[in-house]
């Protein structure tokens, strides 16, 4: 049975499999490897993944839901629809989806992954990706860092130090790993959770409004979802040339801008400054200089933008290494990982090691403010896993009988600024303040199993273990059996159901005739739909799209070759 790696990103995921001795990607039920992270319901309650999905969120902004995975580890929910759905469950269907697309590739069953999580996220974040990954029916025992598997990708056995800056659509991470013969060993990582290419979508459509009068808090949820896309499709434009027209007009809302990178950088300055934080705080962690950098490895759509290419280079005073494609790195580090995973002879000497991104340490007793315990670490960011280590502790009133050992996770000074991941008890014998003294050891493992123990000078003895994964096993089945009544729309019929999904997408996009002609082409589309006779379906469904293509380069400022008054395709003998 194969395992596969997949790459649950903020924006597009994707899956791979290491197979004929290399890390193969793995394509959807459209041919494409990158599905976006979107969830659709429709009006009969199917759920919608993927492209399917993303152009519903101009169309039906209330039945859709995009970046979810930065609400992962959080008690936010989404309603679609008469339907609410927590972050991990959103995230299922499109592990599920992934999953039903290497089953119909590979040919066989799948029930066991290697998912990639961002380097910086918390406890709390990685136990809800694999509860993502329980409701999609997936067994997942390791999760690599995004930069980690992006370093896997271009391992080449050449010692080196490099610095991955892996920048997607919702977060950032940092990463410096040193590549020595066959292993791959993270040095230090750092990040930010909440930054990422839909930040800059954001800050582009608030500027754009600025500047052409409108204001963007008085929009309704469809016209932000235009008024995004536009900003999308012009931050990816200007990544090949400029200026760019920015342009809206839905009958309502109608306005234009040019804009350059220049702009970008002038309205994006907080963003850059954000995105330069981590990269400081990754050096200090290592101790080593910026000089020291044999590479610079940009992966993740996002960091493909010459603005951002150009700052990262210009404060590292280094050039990015040229890779194939920044936005698959990370899935074909994962099919390694999936190969090492399951035993395969020709990777058995690669050797990846990782870091823990975060402080974990107990609460101590804050004498100055009693009631705000201070955080005292034992294992601290960026030591290598496994670790295991140990730290002693004294009782801190007499007569103390019990010991109360609360864990906690991050950097802050305060507990009650780090997360809370469990607790332990531990009895003692009575005796004045500081006679009694209890050994707390920690031992934290690759895939994310961190035991705390606690023995007491008289022999007790009391153990606690936390794994990543958090909810109880009978009510993970509960709610997967529940999320299985939830109709998926059949992976053999998604590509027809985009086409209707993109049509009615640029239906809401476009105004006066040229709606009328995208209306009248959706109609002749589900016409040819219900003949039920797949080679009239395909060929409709091939003219469709080159129509739809058109008025896509329409909306993007090129040329339209077709009049607006010509007649949409009629019959097959158009076909």
């Amino acid at each position: 049975m194969a395992i596969i790696g997949i790459d649950l990103g903020t924006t597009n995921s994707l899956a791979a499999v290491w197979r004929r001795g290399r890390s193969e990607l793995i394509p959807n039920a459209a041919g494409e490897f990158l599905t976006p992270s979107v969830v659709s319901v429709d009006d009969d309650g199917t759920i919608l993944v993927g492209r399917a999905a993303a152009d519903r969120l101009v169309s039906h902004p209330d039945r859709t839901a995009a970046g979810f995975k930065r609400d992962l580890g959080t008690d936010q929910r989404r309603r679609l629809g008469s339907l609410s759905f927590s972050p991990e469950e959103l995230a299922s269907f499109v592990l599920r989806s992934l999953r039903q697309d290497a089953e119909q590739f590979l040919g066989e069953p799948v029930e066991e992954a290697v998912l990639s999580v961002p380097a910086y996220f918390a406890e709390d974040q990685r136990a809800a990706a694999k509860r993502a990954a329980a409701l999609a029916g997936l067994r997942v025992d390791r999760l690599i860092n995004e930069p980690s598997a992006a370093a896997v990708a271009g391992a080449d056995g050449k010692e080196s130090l490099s610095l991955v800056f892996d920048f997607g659509g919702g977060t950032l991470d940092v990463s410096l790993v040193e590549r020595f013969e066959n292993v791959i060993s993270v040095t230090a990582v750092s990040g930010d959770n909440r930054l990422g290419g839909r930040d800059f979508d954001e800050a582009i459509a608030r500027a754009f409004c600025r500047e052409t009068g409108l204001v963007y808090g008085n929009l309704s949820p469809r016209q932000r979802g235009i008024l995004l896309r536009q900003a999308e499709s012009c931050k990816i434009a200007l990544s090949f040339r400029e200026p760019v027209l920015m342009a809206v007009n839905d009958g309502e809302m109608a306005a234009s801008l040019l804009l350059t990178g220049e702009w970008v950088i002038r309205k994006c300055g907080n963003l850059f400054r954000r995105m330069a934080a981590p990269v400081r705080k990754v050096f200090l962690d290592a101790g080593i200089a910026p000089a020291e950098l044999d590479s610079l490895v940009l992966v993740g759509g996002s960091s493909q933008m010459p603005v951002v290419r150009g700052y990262i280079a210009g404060i590292l005073g280094l050039e990015p290494a040229r890779i194939p494609r920044p936005d698959t790195a990370v899935a074909l580090g994962l099919g390694y990982c999936a190969g090492m995973k399951g035993g395969a002879a020709d990777l058995r000497e690669l050797v990846l090691t990782d870091v823990c991104p975060f402080t974990l340490g107990i609460d101590v007793l804050n004498r100055g403010e009693p009631g705000r315990p201070l955080m005292s670490p034992i294992i601290e960011r960026n030591s290598v896993l496994p670790a295991s280590k140990e730290a002693f502790y004294r009782t801190s009133h007499d007569n103390q009988d019990r010991v109360e050992i609360r864990i906690y996770q991050g950097e802050h000074r305060y507990c009650g600024d780090n997360l809370y991941l469990g607790k332990l008890s531990l009895d003692v014998a009575p005796a004045p303040r500081g006679e009694q003294s209890v050994r707390v050891r920690f031992t934290y493992d690759i895939n994310g199993l961190l035991e705390v123990e606690a023995i007491g000078g008289n022999g007790q003895h009391s153990r606690l273990i936390l794994r990543k994964g958090g909810m109880e096993e009978t009510e993970a089945l509960r709610r997967l059996e529940e999320l299985k009544n939830l109709k998926l729309h059949p992976r053999n019929q998604e590509t027809n159901r985009a086409v209707t999904a993109r049509g009615e997408r640029l239906y809401a996009m476009t105004v006066g005739d040229l709606r009328n002609r995208v209306g009248q082409t959706l109609d002749w589309f589900q016409h040819q739909l219900s003949s039920q006779e797949p080679l009239r379906i395909a060929r409709a469904r091939r003219q469709t799209d080159r129509f739809f293509d058109q008025v896509e380069a329409y909306l993007g400022d090129t040329a339209f070759p077709y009049a607006a008054t010509e007649e949409p395709p009629e019959g097959e003998e158009d076909l």
